[in-house]
């Protein structure tokens, strides 16, 4: 197997318990963060101590939880912001002149390659990074969680079948890196997800609907419930 030509390292921060991911690749020394938020200098801090430059700033979606640090990134590094164009249009004004990309483009960090794939329904354009053998899924997909699809912008129908597509395209041995830490383990395979994820046990949309929308708020952390069934609360 091939050397990996990044490193992730997974940062914890703020009171809504975010994610913040800074991909670094080796060759080039350049970084990547991702939906930098709360108390992003301390992100900005581990790569200035490691000798590595944040060239680009990777938005999953634009909620204000996973975007409030931009300015900070911006601040000490010129970074060049990314995200989907379903995104921005939802997003609206923003003074940070993004680059727009859409579902399969690719962004080249240095040696390490990161594919964008289009996952709706947290959000109209929500997306989840795909490098190596690992998934940055943003508010899409928890571990043993997903995304609400009752705020501004979801919508259940297409979140089943965004799940569907990441189950289908993606090798069951996909790490999946998710925005938030609600769940009993911060990472999980997609196998692990697929045999777990309640969110993932329902064969029709109908189904998966019922039981998305009448469960706004679980109890975390969340713990696999491979039995899961419509209209079960928690």
């Amino acid at each position: 197997m091939a050397e990996k030509t990044y490193t992730i390292d997974a940062l914890e921060l703020g009171p809504m318990e975010n994610f913040v991911y800074l991909i670094q690749d080796h060759a080039s020394k350049r970084a990547a963060i991702v939906d930098p938020a709360w108390d992003a200098p301390k992100a900005i801090e581990l790569a200035k101590s490691r000798g590595y430059n944040i060239t680009d700033i990777l938005l999953t979606h634009s909620h204000h939880d996973h975007i409030n640090g931009i300015d900070d990134v911006l601040g000490s590094f010129d970074a060049q912001l990314h995200l989907l164009k379903e995104e921005a249009d939802f997003w609206g004004d923003n003074d940070a002149k993004p680059s727009l990309h859409y579902g399969g483009d690719n962004i080249q960090l240095g040696d390490t390659a990161i594919n964008i794939l289009h996952t709706p329904w947290h959000t109209p354009g929500s997306a989840c990074y795909h490098l190596g053998d690992d998934l940055i899924t943003g508010d899409t997909m928890f571990v043993f969680g997903c995304g609400r699809c009752d705020l501004a912008g979801g919508d259940p129908e297409v979140m089943f079948k965004t799940l569907n597509k990441i189950r289908t395209n993606l090798p069951a041995a996909t790490n999946i890196l998710p925005g938030h830490n609600y769940a009993v383990k911060k990472t999980a395979t997609l196998a692990e997800q697929v045999a777990g994820n309640p969110f993932m046990q329902h064969p029709n949309v109908k189904d998966f609907v019922q039981y998305r929308m009448n469960t706004p708020k679980r109890k975390t952390p969340y713990e696999a419930e491979p039995n899961a069934h419509c209209g079960h609360d928690h």
